[in-house]
């Protein structure tokens, strides 16, 4: 049996190091023990051929086992739970509730965030940026407060089970870690905690930023530019 090949970014700036979308299928493959190969690509070449064949909308990350081709985080990790029968309970309903808890993450949680990091830095220089940045922010923290309801005193969404859901939602949530949006819910912060002190997720990481031995775009250092000025 091969082993699956993913794509993922030769280089990203700071800020964007560790938080590639190519970390949780990494994670996934490390908890569930599969070794896998990545296929490094430069910025820029993820909007062009080969890559678009993988990818309709050109980016990462991408997964080829055999003749099976994925795009979307969720969808790979979820694969790869079915696959190797860990990360799903085997109970019907919790299996039902983890992959619920999935698609919460990624459609009910994680758009305001990337609402924030447009407002905040893709598009930070647009005249509609600043105006809606509270009303932004108040999404995410109504979010978060709802997780962290309904997380309650449990170490994992599924009660003692670490789940697929359990997965993306904690890398969902660390992209605002270091932006204070935790700290009002002391359950999520150590949920949180506890997600990314995982072994296979340290493993994930590190493999992620290893990665990183490529060169910026030419067009990076005006966009650089811009950004200070914007500031």
């Amino acid at each position: 049996m091969g082993r699956p090949i993913i794509t993922a970014f030769d280089w990203v700036p700071d800020f964007a190091r560790g938080q590639v979308r190519d970390l949780r299928v990494r994670w996934a493959l490390e908890e569930v023990g599969q070794p896998y190969d990545v296929l490094y690509l430069s910025q820029g070449s993820q909007k062009a051929e080969p890559h678009r064949a993988r990818q309709p909308f050109g980016q990462v990350p991408t997964y080829e086992d055999g003749d099976l081709t994925l795009f979307e985080t969720g969808a790979i990790v979820l694969h790869i739970a079915e696959r190797h029968g860990t990360l799903l309970p085997r109970d019907p309903a919790a299996r039902a509730r983890a992959i619920e808890w999935m698609f919460a993450a990624l459609n009910t949680v994680e758009p305001p965030i990337m609402d924030h990091a447009f407002a905040t830095l893709f598009e930070a220089g647009e005249p509609w940026s600043k105006p809606r940045l509270p009303s932004i922010e108040q999404r995410i923290h109504d979010r978060f407060g709802e997780v962290a309801r309904r997380l309650g005193d449990r170490e994992w969404l599924e009660d003692a089970t670490f789940t697929a859901g359990d997965l993306m939602m904690i890398s969902v949530l660390r992209i605002m870690e270091e932006d204070g949006f935790l700290a009002p819910h002391p359950n999520l912060a150590a949920y949180v905690a506890r997600g990314t002190a995982r072994p296979a997720f340290a493993r994930a990481l590190a493999d992620q930023l290893a990665g990183f031995t490529g060169s910026p775009p030419p067009e990076f250092a005006e966009w650089l530019k811009q950004q200070g000025e914007t500031a």
